[in-house]
């Protein structure tokens, strides 16, 4: 698995949202995709996601004295490993989710930015709920966002589908201990 500081950078994420769930793409394509990333700074991403094992390559074809390459996205490498995220500190998780909070923003203002964006008839969602769960009830809702969302995940592009970009961030209200600790037993004797 990749490190977090291999994936959370805010040009390798929106390569990485561009490759999620699509066919191979070669680095031409993906310019045409993410147009405002410059060339060079495109080549050099690639190949560090490349070279991290994120990206495969799946094809190669001369074109002009040179080799054009198709990637794909690994899936199972391009995560931070609970582990990593275990050792991350303050500093690293606001850097980590201001990146991806400007991911989020980007991916946004490049949808409105088209003439023909509709947020309401296109299905466009944010919203946030508050909800009061033991430690096995959230960890049931998360398996069940996961798996509704990986059960759809690899659908074809024809049959009328629109590909949709789904993200998804959990934060407490609050700092708390786990139910049942000693610091607990403080708060409820207080």
């Amino acid at each position: 698995m990749a490190t977090a500081d291999v994936l959370l950078h805010p040009i390798r994420m929106r390569i990485l949202q561009t490759l999620f769930d699509a066919d191979p793409m070669t680095t031409a394509q993906l310019r045409d995709r993410l147009p405002d990333i410059a060339p060079a700074t495109m080549y050099r991403h690639i190949a560090v996601l490349a070279d991290a094992g994120v990206l495969e390559v799946v094809g190669e074809k001369r074109v002009r004295g040179t080799v054009e390459r198709s990637y794909r996205v690994r899936p199972e490498q391009a995560v931070v490993d609970p582990a990593a995220r275990a050792a991350m500190t303050r500093e690293d998780h606001q850097r980590a989710f201001t990146t991806f909070a400007a991911s989020l923003m980007t991916d946004f203002d490049r949808y409105l930015a088209c003439e023909d964006a509709h947020p309401i008839s296109d299905g466009v969602v944010y919203r946030q709920a508050a909800v009061w769960l033991t430690e096995d009830e959230f960890a049931a809702m998360i398996e069940q966002i996961e798996s509704t969302v990986l059960a759809r995940v690899g659908h074809a592009e024809d049959d009328g589908r629109t590909r949709r970009i789904v993200s998804l961030v959990v934060v407490p209200d609050k700092p708390g201990t786990k139910p049942g600790t000693d610091a607990d037993a403080e708060r409820v004797a207080d």
